[in-house]
C-alpha cells in the first residue's frame, strides 16, 4: 500500500499532466488547497518580516527589485493582502523613495560603508514590469484603485525612461534606463518580456508602444535564437539584432526564464505559438532523451553542463503549453519536494524558478490572452 507522501505526489502527477487540458474552470476543480506549501518555505528562508526578499546565497544578503517584484507576484497568487502590502511597502520605502508612481526602484539594495542602503538607483526594467503587473491585478481582483494609480504611474515612467523607439524596428525595452546604448549598440535582455504582461498593458494603456512591443519581443527571439536557443543578452545594431558584446551569445540563468514565459502564454495570444516555434531547442534537445544544457552558444546551438533544479522547473511551463507531459511529469518527478528545499540551504534564485514552473503547472494561476491574471483562487 502506498503511503501518503506517494499518493500526495501522484495526485500532484496527475494534476501536472490534466490541467492543461482542463482549462480554468478545471483548474479550480482539480486542485483545493488554500496554500502554497513551497511558496511558505522561501517566506521562512529568504522573506524578513517586514517584507524585504533576501538573496542568502549572495554574501552581502542582498536584495534587489527582482525579489521584490516576483514576491509581489507570488503573495497575488495565494491571495495574501497582507503579505502584499508588506513586500510593497519594503520596496517602495527602501528602493522608489517612499513613492513608485514617481520614482522607478533601483535594482540593488545592501550594505555599504555607510550601512544597509540603496546602492544601485538605476532600475532594472524587468522588476519595473513585474511590479506594474502585480499591481494591477492586485487592484483589479482585490477591487484597490489605489495600487492601479501606482502601476499607471509605473507605467508612464517605463515608456519615458525605459523604451526607446529603434529606427526600422520599433519600440524595445531598455534593460535600465542607463549604460545600455553605446558605440551604436542598443543592448536587450529577451527574458525581461513576458508577452502575457505586455498583453495586459496593453489593455490597461491602449496609446502605449506595447502592441508593437509584443511584436518585437518575439522578432527579437527569432533573431538571435538560430538553434532555438535564446541568449541571455542580445543586441540591436545597424538594422538588425546581433549578438551581445558584453556578454557574448550564452544562454543560461536569464534565458531559462523565456522558456517559462512562452509555456505560461495564453495558447489564444497570436505569438503564442510563433514564440514557441522560434524557442524550439529545449524541446528538441529534452526529446533526444538528454538533458537541458545549464549554458548554451546560441550561434551553434551546442552547450555544456546541466541546469539545477529550478533550471529544470522552469521548463514545466514549456513542455506542458506544447502537449509533452509526459517529459514534464519526469521532470517534475526530480525536483525537491517543499520539505526537502526547507531542508536544504536557502536558494532564492532556484526556488523562484521554482515557483514558477511548477505553480503554473500545479494550476494556482493562468493569463488570459488579454493578460489578465487568472489566480486558482
Amino acid at each position: 500500500m502506498a503511503n501518503s507522501a506517494d499518493l500526495q505526489r501522484r495526485r500532484l502527477l496527475q494534476a501536472t499532466v490534466l490541467l492543461p487540458l482542463l482549462g480554468s474552470a478545471g483548474v479550480r476543480a482539480a486542485t483545493t488547497a488554500s496554500r502554497w506549501p513551497a511558496w511558505q518555505v522561501l517566506q521562512d528562508s529568504s522573506l524578513s518580516r517586514d517584507g524585504r526578499m533576501i538573496d542568502r546565497s549572495q554574501e552581502d544578503q542582498r536584495s534587489t527589485s527582482e525579489g521584490q517584484s516576483y514576491a509581489l507576484f507570488f503573495a497575488l497568487v495565494d491571495n495574501d493582502p497582507a503579505l502584499f502590502d508588506r513586500i510593497l511597502a519594503w520596496t517602495q520605502d527602501n528602493l522608489a523613495g517612499g513613492d513608485m508612481a514617481a520614482r522607478l526602484p533601483g535594482w540593488l539594495w545592501g550594505q555599504g560603508k555607510e550601512g544597509w542602503r540603496l546602492l544601485d538607483d538605476n532600475p532594472a526594467s524587468d522588476s519595473d514590469l513585474w511590479l506594474a503587473y502585480a499591481l494591477l491585478e492586485a487592484a483589479r481582483l482585490w477591487r484597490r484603485p489605489a495600487l492601479q494609480a501606482i502601476a499607471e504611474g509605473m507605467l508612464a515612467q517605463v515608456r519615458a525612461r525605459e523604451i526607446v523607439q529603434i529606427p526600422t524596428l520599433g519600440p524595445m525595452l531598455l534593460p535600465g534606463p542607463q549604460g545600455f546604448i553605446e558605440d551604436g549598440a542598443t543592448r536587450v535582455n529577451p527574458s525581461y518580456l513576458p508577452l502575457p504582461l505586455l498583453r495586459r498593458f496593453a489593455a490597461v494603456d491602449r496609446s502605449g508602444p506595447w502592441q508593437s512591443l509584443a511584436d518585437n519581443t518575439v522578432a527579437l527571439l527569432q533573431q538571435t535564437s538560430p538553434h532555438g536557443f535564446a541568449p541571455d543578452w542580445a543586441a540591436w545594431k545597424d538594422g538588425s539584432f546581433i549578438v551581445d558584446p558584453v556578454k557574448g551569445a550564452v544562454g543560461g540563468y536569464d534565458a531559462i526564464r523565456c522558456y517559462t514565459w512562452a509555456g505560461m502564454t495564453a495558447p489564444r495570444d497570436p505569438l503564442f505559438r510563433r514564440q514557441l516555434t522560434a524557442l524550439s531547442g529545449p524541446l528538441q534537445r529534452l526529446r533526444s532523451g538528454a538533458p537541458m544544457w545549464e549554458k548554451i552558444d546560441t550561434r551553434t546551438g551546442k552547450g555544456q553542463g546541466e541546469g539545477n533544479y529550478g533550471f529544470r522547473a522552469a521548463l514545466l511551463p514549456y513542455l506542458l503549453a506544447q502537449g509533452e507531459t509526459s517529459r514534464a511529469a519526469v521532470l517534475l518527478e526530480s525536483l525537491p519536494s517543499a520539505e526537502q528545499q526547507r531542508a536544504g540551504e536557502p536558494a532564492y534564485y532556484s526556488q523562484m524558478l521554482t515557483l514558477f514552473g511548477r505553480g503554473w503547472a500545479e494550476g494556482r494561476w493562468r493569463f488570459a490572452a488579454d493578460g489578465r491574471l487568472q489566480p486558482r483562487w
